[in-house]
């Protein structure tokens, strides 16, 4: 890094999230996914429970919805049991819904934590 940069350069040239693990999320982190044709919000209520809203819920008149994240695939009928989000990977809630494929992802974490 060059001395004197600025700090939108700085930001723009960090790499986003490429993978979210469930063992590193806490209770009231948000996800936020970009998926080929959605956006998602996925809000950590606590182990594998999440309040999701956007996409395939908000088309259905269903956000916020609770539900559980199944995995994570590539599209076919293996699973990342692990991940709550991949970019590349398609995330499958317990509904049994699955995402296209994730283009982004933000996480945000709760800074309140006792």
């Amino acid at each position: 890094m060059q001395i004197g940069c600025s700090l939108n350069k700085i930001i723009q040239n960090l790499d986003p999230v490429k993978q979210i693990s469930k063992n590193r999320v806490h209770f009231q982190d948000l996800i936020e996914v970009m998926t080929a044709n959605s956006i998602y919000k996925i809000l950590v209520l606590g182990q594998n429970d999440f309040l999701v809203s956007g996409g395939w819920f908000d088309r259905k008149g269903l956000s916020p919805f609770r539900t559980k994240i199944n995995g994570c695939t590539w599209g076919g009928s293996i699973i990342k049991h692990d991940v709550i989000a991949g970019c590349g990977m398609c995330i499958e809630f317990g509904n049994r819904v699955t995402t296209t494929f994730i283009k982004r992802i933000s996480w945000y974490r709760n800074t309140s934590q006792n």
